[in-house]
């Protein structure tokens, strides 16, 4: 059973940064496209930043320049560095991954979700 397991969610002040990571484990033959998700309540579940396997990526207009997306191939993983961070960021934080498992073939996979909150 593949698993996606976030963490470095918190509370920090506007202008601070934070780190998330998102592992994947399980029966896991190959990791392909991952991104970054949140959803502030009241509102729709937003991309936030992708990378596909090669390292290509796509950011959302509103954390271009201060988020960084990244990933760790051999370690099935992906992390997201939030730096500037403005209220407007407080929001669930999903990691979400396309993954090939050994036995049931391709799909999408999320994480549980992490809570980041940034006081004003």
């Amino acid at each position: 059973q593949v698993q996606l397991v976030e963490s470095g969610g918190g509370l920090e002040q506007a202008g601070g940064s934070l780190r998330l990571s998102c592992a994947a484990s399980g029966n896991i033959f190959r990791v392909n496209d991952m991104g970054w998700y949140r959803q502030a309540p009241g509102k729709q579940r937003e991309l936030v930043a992708g990378i596909t396997r090669g390292g290509s990526t796509n950011y959302a207009d509103s954390v271009k320049g201060r988020f960084t997306i990244s990933r760790d191939n051999a370690k099935n993983t992906v992390y997201l560095q939030m730096n500037s961070l403005k209220p407007e960021d407080t929001a669930v934080y999903y990691c979400n991954g396309n993954i090939w498992d050994s036995t049931t073939g391709i799909r999408d996979y999320w994480g549980q979700g992490t809570q980041v909150t940034v006081s004003s």
